[in-house]
């Protein structure tokens, strides 16, 4: 969900066709501008959240004190988990970089760079929201090809840089492609402002899935690397004395005369049980 204040700059316009442009399918723009403030009151962005079935919102705002400000944030429940708030310092559009695009709906792949991911809270909390918010759909096979957008954070110096990458596979004369990336946009400059995180037993229990959701586990079944399915059958133990074999002419038992063998020159058919 991708929305703009009462009051909106150039700036921040393009920065949100450009992400939903990023997003597409998976994202509502509101073209309309609503008066509203998250960090003070987030009740309509909530009614916003549960009017449009989204769990992510993306909202723009500019003024005097906090100009060409974004809020990145999340919903659990339909009510605000947490949301943080960065202010656009450098940006160039999609249309300012003449690169060829990927094509919509692409699955970006992410990377995230600099020791504040790893270390402070509150970008620890930021990379979370980004992956969620840019990871798009859960797939199980992924081709080399469609391998082709990279969305790039770095983390230095007390600010975030965006930047956007498409994957270029070129021949290098061996079987592994020599890979090169170029620059399609949009590019960001920005600075953590404000934040409002959860506390660590919501968030907890934001994480919980629901019991319906997981997975039973199936005895005795397994898969190979090849993703043959494989499984274990347990049996009762067997006589093998009573166990009932294909009868044959030179399996039969001959007759005891006088302590000698001796078989008819013309055995009897054995009957076949009915």
């Amino acid at each position: 969900m991708i929305m703009k204040g009462g009051n909106t700059s150039e700036t921040v316009t393009h920065a949100l066709k450009d992400i939903y442009a990023l997003k597409k399918p998976n994202a509502v723009l509101y073209k309309k501008k609503n008066i509203m403030r998250p960090f003070e009151d987030s009740t309509s962005l909530e009614f916003f959240s549960k009017k449009s079935d989204c769990s992510l919102f993306l909202f723009g705002s500019h003024n005097k004190k906090r100009p060409h400000n974004l809020i990145f944030g999340r919903m659990f429940d339909f009510h605000v988990l947490d949301m943080v708030e960065l202010g656009i310092e450098k940006f160039a559009s999609l249309k300012e970089i003449k690169n060829s695009k990927c094509a919509a709906g692409t699955k970006p792949m992410l990377v995230f760079a600099g020791e504040a991911f790893d270390t402070d809270n509150e970008h620890k909390r930021l990379k979370s929201i980004l992956i969620d918010f840019f990871r798009g759909p859960t797939v199980t096979n992924v081709r080399l090809a469609g391998l082709e957008h990279l969305l790039h954070f770095t983390a230095v110096e007390g600010k975030i840089y965006m930047r956007s990458y498409r994957v270029l596979l070129k021949k290098s004369g061996c079987r592994t492609p020599r890979v090169e990336l170029e620059e399609i946009g949009p590019s960001f400059d920005l600075v953590m402002r404000r934040t409002h995180l959860a506390s660590d037993d919501l968030y907890k229990t934001a994480h919980r899935r629901p019991k319906a959701l997981k997975p039973k586990k199936k005895k005795n079944v397994s898969h190979d690397a090849f993703g043959t399915k494989l499984g274990r059958l347990h049996m009762q133990k067997q006589d093998l004395s009573k166990l009932q074999t294909r009868k044959m002419k030179g399996l039969k038992k001959r007759k005891v005369v006088g302590g000698e063998e001796s078989s008819s020159s013309s055995p009897k058919r054995a009957k076949t049980p009915e």
